[in-house]
């Protein structure tokens, strides 16, 4: 079992989680596109490995036709397509009665037209090589829902709902997939909720170890779940600060 030389697309790959994974998937030899609207964050993980190993595409996961083409681009460049990674999401928190549509319908192109989007762009290659790995981050969030949660909830437990249909649907193809299930992280997606308060209120759970993961804490285990045997699927990893309850 290696990550060495697999073909790896990551979405969401400038910060964060998908940051954290592209560069340990990097350090053990994979082969990555990644994906995000940050272009030169992308450019600079891309410097700091050898070349030819990173692809890079300025892409929003909303943009079905450049995320389609950017995937083209790395199988042609690579020959094949093991791994997505589809980790973007943004987390605009309101209650419903604030009313807030524009917020609501950008999380539900993001988080969920945005996974989508990403399953569709890689299947026929992985249906042309027989066998392929699928993941998404979901969210705490999308077992349990809050106060001020209900639409990013909604959306993360969409998530879920997808991957297992997807599961059950590709499994005789030999294409897994993996739902990945943070609770509180130590991300900028808190920087997407509007509201100083609110935003503060999430970042003051960054400074207490026990009460919010690292980012590499989860791309470790995401790494560990494309590290697994070609028989071998785990369908959902739960992954929480030891102090966190829900």
């Amino acid at each position: 079992m290696s990550v060495k030389d697999k073909v790896v697309v990551i979405t969401g790959a400038s910060s964060g989680i998908g940051e954290a994974t592209a560069r340990q998937l990097a350090k053990d030899g994979a082969k990555l596109l990644l994906i995000a609207r940050h272009e030169e964050v992308l450019k600079q993980i891309q410097s700091d490995f050898a070349d030819g190993q990173i692809m890079t595409a300025a892409v929003d996961v909303t943009d079905f036709d450049g995320l389609k083409d950017a995937i083209k681009q790395a199988n042609d460049q690579f020959g094949r397509i093991d791994v997505l990674f589809n980790n973007a999401g943004i987390m605009p928190l309101s209650p419903l009665s604030a009313g807030k549509r524009d917020d609501w319908q950008r999380t539900v192109n993001v988080n969920i037209m945005g996974v989508l989007n990403g399953i569709d762009a890689v299947l026929p290659y992985m249906h042309q090589q027989g066998s392929g790995h699928i993941l998404a981050t979901s969210s705490t969030a999308g077992h349990k829902v809050f106060p001020t949660f209900a639409v990013y909830s909604g959306t993360k437990f969409a998530v879920r709902a997808i991957m297992d249909g997807l599961r059950q649907e590709e499994a005789a193809n030999h294409i897994k997939s993996t739902v990945i299930t943070p609770g509180t992280v130590t991300t900028n997606l808190y920087k997407t909720i509007p509201g100083k308060e609110a935003q503060a209120a999430e970042a003051s759970l960054h400074d207490n170890p026990n009460r919010s993961l690292r980012a590499d804490d989860v791309a470790l285990q995401v790494v560990r779940a494309i590290d697994t045997p070609a028989n071998v699927s785990i369908s959902e990893v739960n992954i929480r600060p030891i102090e966190q309850e829900a």
